[in-house]
């Protein structure tokens, strides 16, 4: 037996409505015990939109906190000793402005700034991947990932610049190989980019600054081995690649938050099980176990989680670090000769993908690829779901079951009062009118003048951030300097040859296509801000396989754009997906625009994470079918959209 090995930081992901009402929830969940802050910021405030933009209705305070400026960043963290805390910002595009705020806040409360201990997640790389909260194109976007790394070094030496985040590469699909190699790609991206600023005698310790979050899923032995694998394979290129000697700045750090996409919306209460034995994966094995846990609520597959619920999962963290005798031994794997086959062979297979993408030219330029493997990973994953392969209890084996106790009256999840966005956008309006315009406007021609000469960013952010610049303002000079960018959908719309057990479903899209006189023509389109991609990727992927001509351009597009690409492409049935609770409102907009441009017999369908009463709200605006994540049969989704296109069906009704 050894000594006792410290806790993890025991986190809770969390942030809703406003700055306040997140700034109480991190005061009690504190005062529960929780070691460690995670802030979610809403749509807007991470694609870099003031929350009265058009694309950021609806979106105000649904899955995360909106910081508008330094005034929302305040009342965030009202009472709360900055320089006593450890902050982990979930951040990626709009990281620098974040921190930049966050530094000016604790500057306010007279924190010794040099004395701050965090992180931002600032990997953009992902977002191209899964998430799509990117801004900039990825060259410009590596930029300031390096302009916040050079400039923590040198004046916040205890913030970790950057998360690199598999987490969301899981979550797109990704297989324990690809995650780890995807990620690692990124992490050397980033430190190649860096390499040159930073003198070489330093670099170690900026090497020892990079930390990692990561996603541990069901298949826990698999999950732990591939956290082992992590530990040896970035030990070796820092050794190798950078020439890391001190074994301290080699150490592989990390946080995690378990897998949220296993999380069913049947028989969600099995969901507590999950999630505990996901947090065993990264756990359990001192040598690879977690810095930092944070862990998804059991009803987050239904709607945003009470405090209650979050409670519940810092609870299930305190048992593991409090009571039981975890912390109190050495590995518990070291010498085990299964664990180190899986290791090996995890490593092996990372270390073949790694070539690749260095053939490729690393990770930026084998963004498509990545992406496109992706796709096709998750797709397979669906498959083998759909086909009974993999056993998912509650969704395609155990469906028979009691109704949960834990889903109350208000519907087991908790609601943002719809009346935040408008109360948010007359604070923001406040704020503008009773700052100094003179000393804003200078200083985002500051801010303009050092991303144009390519100069680091940071300094010039916490000045604006000072004054009262905006998010959108900040994210308008980058975007004016660098330009905007839509990233690869890894959907290939020509004709598939993936047409395995779909025999059936190819016939009828044929029947459908030549009654209509020409080939069913659907559009799969991703309204508001909301870049989990993945089902419509899948959706779209399996239109195609079934011989639709689909029409997918990815995220993040208004209700006007999809209605005229409706209209440009004549389609015969549109999709929607919603994942981020905004589906009222954009529906709303969007079903009335259709009416106005005479295609209101066009039938649209949505998916996403829809509660009872919105889906019947939903019907009620004309959408002809709602897909909630219990629909996991593509196949039952497709032979409802080839009914809906059918002339045949609609003259009969």
């Amino acid at each position: 037996m050894t000594k006792k090995d410290r806790p993890w930081l025991i986190r809770t992901y969390a942030g809703h409505s406003t700055a306040s009402a997140s700034n109480a929830l991190y005061r009690a969940n504190l005062a529960k015990g929780q070691t460690g802050l995670s802030v979610a910021f809403d749509l807007p405030t991470q694609t870099g939109y003031d929350s009265d933009h058009v694309l950021a209705r609806g979106e105000v305070g649904k899955v995360g906190v909106p910081v508008s400026h330094l005034g929302d960043m305040r009342s965030l963290f009202q009472d709360i000793p900055l320089e006593q805390m450890n902050t982990s910002m979930t951040i990626n595009a709009t990281a620098p402005w974040l921190l930049a705020l966050y530094i000016a806040v604790a500057k306010e409360q007279g924190a010794d700034t040099s004395a701050l201990q965090g992180t931002v997640q600032n990997d953009l790389i992902k977002e191209y991947l899964s998430r799509g909260t990117y801004i900039c194109p990825p060259k410009p976007s590596l930029k300031m990932i390096a302009d916040v790394a050079e400039y923590c070094y040198t004046n916040v030496p205890k913030w970790n610049p950057m998360n690199v985040c598999s987490y969301h590469l899981q979550e797109a699909g990704a297989t324990p190989e690809q995650e780890l190699a995807f990620a690692l790609a990124t992490a050397t991206a980033v430190l190649d980019e860096l390499k040159p600023r930073i003198d070489p005698a330093a670099f170690p310790a900026v090497v020892g600054r990079i930390s990692f979050f990561v996603n541990a899923g069901i298949r826990f032995v698999t999950e732990m081995c591939k956290m082992r694998a992590f530990v040896d394979l970035w030990d070796e290129i820092c050794e190798q690649r950078y020439d890391v000697s001190d074994p301290k700045f080699r150490r592989f750090r990390y946080g995690v938050q378990v897998n949220s996409l296993g999380l069913t919306e049947q028989q969600p209460e099995n969901n507590v099980y999950r999630i505990l034995i996901e947090m065993l994966a990264v756990t359990l094995s001192k040598k690879a176990r977690a810095r930092a846990v944070q862990l998804p609520a059991w009803n987050e597959a239904l709607g945003l989680p009470r405090p209650w619920d979050q409670q519940w999962s810092m609870r299930m963290q305190q048992i593991m670090a409090f009571e039981t005798d975890l912390l109190e031994f050495d590995d518990l794997f070291d010498g085990n000769p299964a664990v180190d086959a899986k290791v090996e062979a995890l490593k092996a297979g990372a270390r073949h993908e790694l070539g690749n993408l260095d053939a490729m030219g690393g990770a930026i330029a084998a963004i498509d690829y990545m992406k496109a493997q992706l796709v096709g990973s998750n797709a397979e994953r669906l498959g083998r779901i759909e086909r009974g392969e993999t056993v998912v209890v509650g969704v395609n084996k155990y469906q028979a079951g009691e109704p949960s106790p834990l889903m109350t009256g208000d519907g087991g999840i908790m609601v943002v009062d719809p009346a935040v966005e408008q109360e948010q956008i007359d604070r923001l309006n406040a704020w503008r009118d009773a700052r100094d315009a003179t000393a804003v406007e200078a200083a985002l021609a500051d801010l303009r003048a050092a991303a144009a000469a390519g100069d680091n960013i940071m300094p010039a952010s916490i000045h604006a951030a000072s004054v009262g610049v905006t998010t959108g303002e900040w994210a308008a000079q980058m975007r004016a300097v660098h330009g905007e960018y839509r990233g690869p959908t890894g959907v290939a719309t020509g004709q598939s040859n993936m047409t395995e057990g779909l025999d059936d479903l190819r016939d009828a899209v044929d029947a459908v296509s030549d009654r209509l006189g020409r080939r069913l023509k659907f559009l799969v389109g991703k309204p508001g801000l909301d870049g989990h991609s993945n089902g419509a990727e899948q959706i779209a992927v399996r239109a195609r396989d079934c011989g639709m001509d689909i029409a997918y351009e990815g995220i993040r597009l208004t209700p006007d754009e999809i209605v005229a690409a409706a209209r440009e492409d004549a389609a015969h049935v549109v999709g929607l997906s919603i994942l981020s609770g905004s589906h009222i409102p954009l529906v709303e907009d969007l079903m009335q625009k259709m009416s106005a441009a005479g295609m209101g017999d066009v039938p649209v369908i949505v998916g996403g994470i829809i509660p009872d009463d919105d889906a019947a709200r939903l019907r009620q605006m004309g959408v002809a079918r709602v897909y909630t994540p219990k629909d996991f049969e593509l196949n039952t989704i497709m032979m409802d959209i080839v009914t809906l296109a059918d002339p045949k069906a609609v003259a009969a009704e």
